[in-house]
């Protein structure tokens, strides 16, 4: 976060733009109000599981689905207030499974999946349906307008995009072939009838997938490796962000093997097909996302980069009032006084919402019976990273938590032993496989799911020393357990007695060392300063405006960083086949990214110290100024996401035993759309 950013933020806060920061204004995000909004009004939804295709030709030993991307209408906001237009997935042979978010996928280690994936984005009449949010067509994206010669590109338009929306669809955690990867640039519009004449309808790598008719893509996941909680999302180039905040995400859990559990042994059932109505269930999949809404039931999404800084645009009505105005030239815009703008108009450098939803239900609530539950928690918001504490108080901070969390798994399936924890630090895409025993609690005991985490970009630490707690009356509470009486018993193994996990085998000796480097870019051609009245002028003389985006990069030998673009060749990260590396990120920028790798699950091997400014920010030449830090006790397992701290490398060891392309990028998803993703290629690079 640059000078200027950061005095933007504080003029934002003195003139209530931002003023949740400081609990005097909730987060600005659309024009329904969120503290008009009911809590704990609707019950939690627990996601059933999707349904199998019966096709011919397929063999016995392979699951099969065919699952479309649909938009419809659904009740995100409680009863009495509007639907919301949404996106999500459903089986195409049953109308009735269409939701956000997806059912979820239930898969058995070492029986593979195969998914037909239909981008059914198109209107009754077979017309495409254009996006529900400004596309940024400034940014490297899919950019199918610009045809077979140009797609895969950064274009120069600054009006939103209002073609056919191409999509893709990523299995986060997957051990999967390069076809199957669902990677930024295997996207494919839908099969409309009216395309317009030399669009592409298919990204550059989408050749390397399995043949399928125009629409769709047939990815087939092995499932040879841990059980766990993965989970399937869109993943679009330059528009993940976008797509996965509309609906675009699913559960894929992962059962059976030597690295499973008896069914008997943890919390359970979980969702079936076929489900009785009221059947109970003890194992549930939970994904926590902010959302912002409008009036009419509309999910809210920023059209502007003023948003970001919270500051107005001049001719727009005003989104923060008595805040200043932002009047900045952006791409293409030549206007004097300044040169060319390389800043992008609708693009946001982070997105923060002022609503929580959980399984799409803004604050819910989940009636409990007094015994032990498998909760799968998943961080699938865009941006935040969430502290969550068990309370019952929803707005007293610091919460004293009444119940703690087992954490029995992360993202690679089980850690070595049970975690007791107070709280969990969730980062955008991590998951936390957890046990909440309720057990003993008198019947009408209310508990709070509640998010210490920031309203903010998060850099470390807790509140209130290190950022201002999310606001208590919103952002701050998440979803509410009411406790019943127990209704049968509870045969599952008590975590703090007589649990014990599958034997847990780390990764072998280390054949290379890599280091790579988390950056962040200002402008080279906008400088910014802020007049009398807070409004942001540009003056060359000024400070310069950022960030402009986020990059990863390569070590230089003398310890400075280079920072690259998506496409820059070559491709610097090239593992050999089979070999096990140590991939040390140094982070140069003042916040957290949740590093995510294809294809791998990794063990995170330690954190250290880097010598930083009076920003917080590590300086060039990096310099290590302290010993090694060991994991975190909930990261002592396989992992696909790591949080890489400021002014910190964390080293991660991973195994590549699948040749071909991959990408790793942040999971902030407005990072990872705008440069913050490299391809690494495994074994021999083509000629």
């Amino acid at each position: 976060m640059n000078k200027f950013l950061k005095l933007a933020m504080a003029m934002a806060l003195v003139f209530g733009g931002l003023g949740s920061l400081a609990h005097a204004q909730f987060v600005p995000g659309g024009t329904l109000d969120p503290t008009t909004i009911p809590k704990y009004a609707e019950p939690v939804g627990i996601p059933p599981a999707m349904p199998k295709t019966q096709k011919m030709g397929i063999p016995r030993n392979i699951d099969y689905y065919e699952i479309a991307m649909r938009q419809f209408q659904q009740q995100v906001l409680p009863t009495g207030f509007p639907q919301t237009t949404v996106w999500g997935y459903g089986s195409i042979n049953h109308p009735g499974t269409f939701s956000y978010p997806g059912h979820t996928i239930e898969a058995k280690v070492n029986r593979p999946v195969r998914v037909k994936w239909l981008n059914d984005l198109k209107n009754p009449d077979d017309t495409f349906r254009t996006h529900l949010f400004a596309v940024d067509q400034t940014l490297m994206w899919a950019n199918p307008g610009g045809g077979d010669a140009g797609k895969d590109s950064k274009g120069t338009d600054p009006a939103p995009y209002t073609g056919p929306v191409p999509l893709t669809v990523h299995l986060h955690g997957a051990h999967v072939q390069p076809n199957s990867d669902g990677s930024p640039m295997q996207w494919f519009l839908p099969a409309a009838t009216n395309i317009p004449p030399g669009f592409a309808t298919q990204g550059t790598d989408y050749e390397t997938v399995v043949p399928s008719e125009a629409g769709s893509a047939v990815y087939q996941y092995p499932n040879d490796q841990r059980a766990t909680t993965l989970w399937f999302h869109d993943h679009t180039m330059g528009i993940t962000r976008l797509n996965v905040y509309a609906g675009l995400a699913g559960f894929y859990i992962l059962r059976g093997g030597r690295s499973d559990l008896p069914s008997i042994i943890l919390p359970g059932p979980a969702p079936q097909l076929n489900d009785k109505p009221n059947r109970k269930i003890f194992e549930i999949p939970l994904v926590i996302q902010d959302r912002s809404f409008n009036t009419d039931g509309s999910l809210f999404y920023p059209n502007n980069r003023a948003f970001f800084e919270g500051l107005n645009v001049p001719g727009q009505p005003p989104q923060f009032p008595g805040a200043g105005e932002l009047q900045i030239p952006f791409i293409p815009d030549n206007t004097p006084p300044g040169p060319p703008s390389d800043i992008s108009p609708i693009w946001n450098p982070e997105a923060f919402f002022n609503t929580m939803a959980v399984n799409g239900k803004t604050w819910p609530y989940l009636n409990v019976e007094a015994r032990r539950y498998r909760f799968r928690l998943l961080n699938g918001c865009n941006s935040r990273f969430i502290i969550l504490k068990l309370t019952s108080d929803p707005l007293t901070r610091p919460g004293t938590p009444a119940l703690n969390f087992w954490q029995i798994g992360t993202e690679g399936g089980f850690l070595p032993a049970p975690v007791n924890l107070a709280e969990l630090l969730i980062a955008p895409a991590e998951r936390a496989d957890v046990i909440v025993d309720f057990t003993g609690l008198p019947p009408g005991t209310v508990l709070y799911l509640i998010n210490e985490g920031p309203d903010e970009p998060f850099g470390g630490g807790r509140a209130p020393d290190a950022f201002p707690f999310a606001d208590p009356a919103t952002t701050g509470q998440v979803m509410k357990f009411i406790v019943g009486s127990p209704v049968g018993p509870d045969r599952s193994r008590n975590p703090a007695k007589n649990l014990r996990l599958p034997g847990f085998r780390p990764l072998g000796a280390v054949t290379n060392t890599r280091q790579v480097t988390l950056n962040e870019d200002s402008s080279a051609t906008v400088f910014v300063t802020t007049d009398a009245f807070g409004n942001v002028v540009f003056d060359a003389a000024g400070e310069a405006f950022g960030p402009k985006m986020a990059r990863l990069g390569t070590l230089n030998p003398n310890g400075t960083s280079n920072p690259m673009n998506f496409d820059d060749l070559p491709i610097t990260e090239n593992p050999a086949l089979n070999a096990t590396e140590i991939w040390e990120i140094y982070n140069f920028t003042a916040d957290a990214h949740p590093i995510h790798l294809h294809q791998v699950q990794f063990q995170v091997v330690n954190r250290q110290g880097l010598e930083t400014d009076a920003e917080g920010v590590a300086v060039q030449p990096a310099v290590l100024i302290s010993g090694t830090i060991p994991p975190e006790v909930w990261e002592t397992g396989f992992k696909d996401t790591v949080i890489a701290y400021p002014g910190q490398v964390t080293r991660i060891k991973a195994k590549f035993d699948i040749a071909g392309k991959y990408v790793w990028h942040c999971h902030i998803l407005e990072h990872e759309d705008h440069e913050m993703m490299r391809p690494f290629f495994v074994g021999a690079l083509p000629q």
